[in-house]
């Protein structure tokens, strides 16, 4: 019994140190994202063309990253729940086929 206990705990601790880490690397990722566009609409001078370019490129990774991270991070919890057995409560119940049918008013 301690073990079980013991390993639900370090399967927690696990999932918080994917989720904390896993959302920093999103965080630096986009920061360096951001930075690096931002020193080179600095350096183009004013040429609106190349800027939109440059912008569109950075919000488009920007979005690509965040986008991965919340879908991967979203579907790693449903496989966990589902595995851990919380998916059962979450159906709708079948009906009891010993049960006799329901009345039909006219």
């Amino acid at each position: 019994m301690g073990q079980d206990r013991t390993r639900a705990v370090g399967d927690t601790d696990l999932e918080k140190y994917r989720a904390r880490y896993g959302l920093m690397a999103v965080v630096i990722c986009n920061l360096a994202i951001a930075a690096v566009a931002i020193f080179g609409v600095w350096r183009l001078d004013g040429d609106k063309a190349v800027i939109v370019g440059v912008l569109t490129a950075a919000f488009t990774a920007v979005s690509g990253t965040t986008t991965a991270y919340l879908g991967i991070k979203a579907v790693s919890n449903t496989a966990r729940s589902i595995a851990l057995g919380d998916g059962a409560a979450r159906r709708p119940k079948e009906p009891d086929p010993a049960a006799p049918p329901a009345q039909r008013a006219p």
